[in-house]
C-alpha cells in the first residue's frame, strides 16, 4: 500500500486521510514536549511514536478507508483484522529489551501499560493487560503490522538508553507511598492521549485546533489583573466607609499574609480562616503569587459540590474579566457522554485543562487522579506544576481518605505541585497510625507549613455569632415546631441536609405564612445551576433591599431561605438569623458562616436542630452523630471552638470503618518482579473502586430551563447536541443546565415519557418537552427521591 492513513478524510482535509507516519511523528513530539518537565520524557517521545504501530496492518487500512470512526478501538468486533492498540506495545519489549538488556525490558513495560491502554485504558497487569499481550489475536496484530515494513525511523528511532533509575521504580522493596509509580504513569498515560487527540483535532478540524492553540497568558498577567481588582475593591469599600469595619479589617490582614507567605518555598500549606473571612479571594491571592515567584503553570481551584461551582468560577470570572473569556475554565462532571459509548466527536471535546485558571469539583479531579479512560486521564499531565487550591478541605471523602492524602503528598512530591487546603474547620490529615498500621498514614511533621501564624487569635476576633443548642440532641423535633420558629423570623436562612426536606419544610412554610410565598426561597440540588444561580441573585438582592428599608425606618419585606447544604460552600449570604439541620461539625460551622458574615450586629443568632429524619445513611449520618458526641460535655464553651473541631476529626476518622472502603492503596501498590522485570499494578481495579459518586446510582439529565435571565436558549443547545454531537463550547454551556437523579428514579421518568437518552450522546439525558417535570421553584420532580448523589460528601 502507498500512503498508510491514521484517520479517514475529513471535511477540512479535502479527500486526502491523515497520513499515519505524519500523525506517529506529531503525537511523539507533542507528548515529549508535555513531559518535558517530568522523568521519563524519552519515554513519552517513544509512546507517541508507537501508539499507532497496529494501523499499518492491511486490515486496518482497508477498514479506515470505509469508515471515519475505525480509529476508535472500543467500535470494532474482538479479533477482528482491524485492532490497532497492541503492536506497539510488543515492538516496545521486542526492541528495547535487545537494545538495553533489563533497563530496556522495565522501560518497555511502562510503555506497554500506555500504548496498549491508549484506547481502552490502562489496564491491570496480572488478569488484564498480560494474558492480552500473550493473545494469538495480539501477535497476529503485531505481525501484520510489522510485514508492512513500518519506517526505520518509526521502528528504531535514534533515542539514548532509556534512564530507568532516575523514574520512580521502587526497586528495593514496597513503595513508601502507594500509588506514587501508579501516578507516574497516569502522568505519562495523560500527555501521550492528550497528544493524540490534539493532533487528530489539528488534522479533522484544523480552526478549533488554532484557536485552541493561541498563546496562553502568564501568570504575572493574570496576578496583574488580580492586583487592579484587589485595588478597585478596597476603593470601594473605602467610598462606602467600610474598609475599617472588623471584619474587612481581618480580611484584609488574612489577603496580606497569603501574598507574604506565597514567596516560601512549593509544598503543602493550609489556610484556615473563619468563614467570611475572605479565604476565597485571599486563596487565588496566594495562588497566583507563588506560581509567579515559583513558575508554576496554572491555578486548579477545587470545590466541594457540584451545586456551588458555578459561584466561585462567576467571581473569578468577574476578576479576570479585563483579559478575557478563555482564562478561566469552569469543569464538572455534569455534561460528559458516557466513556463506554465513546466517538472522535466526543473523543475531542473532552476536557485537557489547557487554560490558566480551572475551577472544578473534587469528584472530578480526584476521580481523574485515580481513573483509567482516556477522556478522564486526558488533563492529568496539566496538573504538574500547578498550585492547587482545595477548597473545604474538611470535606475530602473519609471513606477514601488514604488514597486521596497519598496522592495529595505525591502531587507535591514528584510532580511539582503545591497544594493549598483551605477551611475554617482543618481535618486531622497528619500521621495517625496506632499499632497495627490502622488509622491514616498523614503528613509528616513539618510537611505542612500554616499561612496564618495565629489561627486562634483570627477566630477569637472574627467571631461574629452565638450557637444555640437543643437540650436534647437524640430527640427529633416535628417540622411542625420548626415552621414555627422559622415564623418568628422575617430574614432566616434554614439548612437541611436532605433533598426532600428541603421541599416539604418549603412547602409547609408556604401554606402556614401569613404571606404565602412571598419572600420565600427554596435551593437544592435539584435545580439546575442556572435556575440557583438567579434564586441566589434575588436572594442577595432581597436582603440589600431590606436592609436599606430598615435603616431607613421603613417596612421591609421578609426573606425567608430554605436549603440544602449547597449554600454551605462558596455562596455568600449573611442572615441574622440562621437554622441548622444536626450535622456534622464542620457543616454547622459553615452554616454560622452565612450569619451575620459582615458584622452588622452584635451577634447573630445560629439554633441548631434534631429534624425528624436523621441525615441520609453513611458519612452524613456518622457526621452527625460525631458532632452530637463531641457536643455531649458542651457546658458553656464555644461548639465550634478550634480544640473542639480538632477532636471532632479524630473521632470522625479515628472511628470510620475504614479510611480505603476500596482497597485502592492495595490495587496501586507496586512490588518489582525483578525475575520477569515486571511491574505489575491494577489500574483497573483502582479505578472501578474509586468513585465518590457511583456512576450505576446516579446520573445527569440536562433540563429545559427556561428564564429570561439565561444566556442560552437550552433548546438550541440540545437540538446542536444531537445533531452534531458534542463539542468542547457546548459541553461547557450544558453544565449550567444538569441535574444530576438516581438511577432508579431515571429508569421511572424514562417510562413515563419525562426525560429521553440523547440522540447520539449515550450516557446524557434530556428533559422532553413534559411541563411537570421541572418546577420554577423547585426543581426536577423525582417523587421525593432523598439525599443528593452529587452533594453527599463533594
Amino acid at each position: 500500500m502507498s500512503e498508510f492513513w491514521a484517520h479517514s478524510p475529513s471535511t477540512a482535509s479535502k479527500g486526502s486521510g491523515h497520513l499515519l507516519h505524519d500523525h506517529l511523528q506529531s503525537v511523539a513530539e507533542r507528548a515529549c514536549k508535555s513531559f518535558m518537565q517530568q522523568p521519563g520524557s524519552d519515554l513519552a517521545y517513544l509512546a507517541g511514536l508507537w501508539h499507532d504501530l497496529g494501523k499499518y496492518r492491511p486490515g486496518f487500512q482497508r477498514y479506515i478507508r470505509m469508515a471515519a470512526d475505525a480509529h476508535i478501538e472500543g467500535k470494532l468486533p474482538q479479533g477482528s483484522d482491524k485492532s490497532h492498540s497492541a503492536a506497539g506495545a510488543l515492538w516496545a519489549l521486542e526492541h528495547l529489551s535487545k537494545q538495553h538488556g533489563a533497563e530496556g525490558c522495565v522501560a518497555a513495560r511502562i510503555l506497554q501499560y500506555v500504548i496498549a491502554g491508549h484506547h481502552a485504558g490502562l489496564d491491570n497487569w496480572d488478569d488484564g493487560l498480560k494474558p492480552r499481550l500473550a493473545g494469538a489475536d495480539t501477535h497476529r496484530e503485531f505481525t501484520s503490522a510489522l510485514d508492512a515494513q513500518p519506517p526505520e525511523a518509526v521502528l528504531r528511532p535514534p533515542i539514548d538508553r532509556p534512564a530507568v533509575k532516575t523514574l520512580p521504580l521502587p526497586f528495593k522493596g514496597p513503595e513508601e507511598i502507594p500509588g506514587r509509580f501508579a501516578l507516574w504513569v497516569r502522568m505519562l498515560f495523560s500527555a501521550l492521549v492528550d497528544a493524540d487527540f490534539l493532533d487528530t483535532e489539528a488534522f479533522m478540524n484544523p480552526t478549533t485546533a488554532q484557536a485552541r492553540e493561541a498563546e496562553t497568558l502568564p501568570m504575572c498577567a493574570l496576578l496583574a489583573c488580580f492586583d487592579t481588582y484587589m485595588e478597585l475593591k478596597a476603593e470601594t469599600l473605602v467610598a462606602a466607609g467600610l474598609a475599617n469595619t472588623l471584619v474587612n479589617r481581618r480580611r484584609a490582614e488574612v489577603l496580606a499574609a497569603c501574598r507574604t507567605k506565597a514567596a516560601e518555598a512549593p509544598g503543602t500549606f493550609t489556610l484556615t480562616v473563619p468563614t467570611g473571612g475572605g479565604k476565597t479571594l485571599a486563596g487565588l491571592a496566594f495562588a497566583l503569587t507563588h506560581a509567579v515567584h515559583h513558575g508554576k503553570r496554572r491555578v486548579v481551584m477545587v470545590i466541594p459540590y457540584t451545586s456551588i461551582i458555578e459561584q466561585t468560577a462567576q467571581v473569578y470570572r468577574e476578576v479576570f474579566a479585563p483579559l478575557g473569556d478563555e482564562v478561566v475554565l469552569e469543569h464538572h462532571s455534569n455534561a460528559e457522554s458516557d466513556e463506554r459509548d465513546e466517538t472522535s466527536r466526543s473523543r475531542l471535546a473532552c476536557e485537557n485543562w489547557d487554560a490558566p485558571v480551572i475551577v472544578t469539583t473534587s469528584v472530578q479531579l480526584f476521580e481523574s487522579l485515580f481513573a483509567r479512560k482516556t477522556s478522564r486521564c486526558r488533563k492529568l499531565h496539566n496538573l504538574a506544576h500547578s498550585v492547587l487550591v482545595i477548597d473545604e478541605a474538611q470535606l475530602l471523602p473519609v471513606q477514601y481518605l488514604q488514597p486521596v492524602v497519598d496522592v495529595l503528598r505525591l502531587l507535591v512530591r514528584d510532580h511539582g505541585v503545591t497544594v493549598v487546603l483551605c477551611t475554617a474547620t482543618q481535618p486531622m490529615l497528619t500521621e495517625q497510625r496506632h499499632f497495627g498500621g490502622r488509622g491514616l498514614r498523614g503528613y509528616q511533621s513539618g510537611e505542612v507549613r500554616a499561612i496564618i501564624d495565629d489561627e486562634a487569635g483570627l477566630y477569637k476576633a472574627l467571631q461574629r455569632v452565638r450557637v444555640h443548642l437543643p437540650s436534647d440532641l437524640t430527640t427529633p423535633q416535628p417540622w411542625d415546631a420548626t415552621a414555627q420558629a422559622l415564623q418568628q423570623h422575617d430574614a432566616v436562612l434554614t439548612i437541611v441536609s436532605r433533598r426532600a426536606d428541603a421541599r416539604d419544610l418549603y412547602d409547609r412554610l408556604k401554606r402556614e405564612l401569613p404571606t404565602g410565598a412571598r419572600g420565600l426561597h427554596h435551593l437544592s440540588a435539584l435545580m439546575c445551576a442556572q435556575h440557583r444561580s438567579e434564586v441566589i441573585a434575588d436572594i442577595k438582592a432581597a436582603l440589600v433591599i431590606r436592609r436599606e428599608a430598615l435603616a431607613c425606618g421603613d417596612a421591609a419585606e421578609p426573606v425567608r431561605v430554605v436549603s440544602t447544604q449547597l449554600v454551605e460552600a462558596g455562596v455568600d449570604l449573611d442572615f441574622p438569623v440562621v437554622y441548622r439541620a444536626l450535622a456534622g461539625l464542620d457543616s454547622i460551622a459553615q452554616a454560622a458562616g452565612r450569619c451575620n458574615r459582615e458584622g452588622r450586629l452584635a451577634m447573630g443568632e445560629v439554633h441548631v436542630f434534631v429534624p425528624p429524619k436523621a441525615p441520609p445513611a453513611g458519612l452524613m449520618r456518622q457526621a452527625a452523630q460525631t458532632c452530637a458526641l463531641v457536643w455531649d460535655d458542651i457546658g458553656d464553651t464555644d461548639p465550634l471552638a478550634l480544640d473542639r473541631v480538632s477532636r471532632y476529626f479524630a473521632h470522625l476518622y479515628g472511628n470510620a470503618n475504614t479510611l480505603d472502603i476500596g482497597d485502592v492503596c492495595d490495587a496501586l501498590r507496586l512490588t518489582v518482579d525483578t525475575q520477569a522485570w515486571t511491574l505489575p499494578v491494577r489500574f483497573r481495579d483502582a479505578a472501578e473502586n474509586f468513585r465518590l459518586i457511583d456512576n450505576e446510582e446516579a446520573a445527569t439529565v440536562i433540563v429545559r430551563y427556561r428564564s429570561p435571565r439565561c444566556r442560552d436558549n437550552v433548546d438550541q443547545l440540545i437540538a446542536m447536541l444531537e445533531r452534531d454531537g458534542p463539542q468542547r463550547w457546548l459541553m461547557r454551556k450544558l453544565q449550567r443546565y444538569g441535574v444530576t437523579i438516581y438511577r432508579h428514579a431515571l429508569q421511572r421518568l424514562l417510562a413515563c415519557g419525562d426525560i429521553s437518552e440523547l440522540a447520539g450522546v449515550p450516557g446524557l439525558y434530556v428533559q422532553t418537552e413534559s411541563d411537570v417535570f421541572y418546577d420554577p421553584v423547585l426543581g426536577v420532580q423525582v417523587g421525593g427521591a432523598p439525599g443528593d448523589p452529587a452533594a453527599f460528601v463533594f
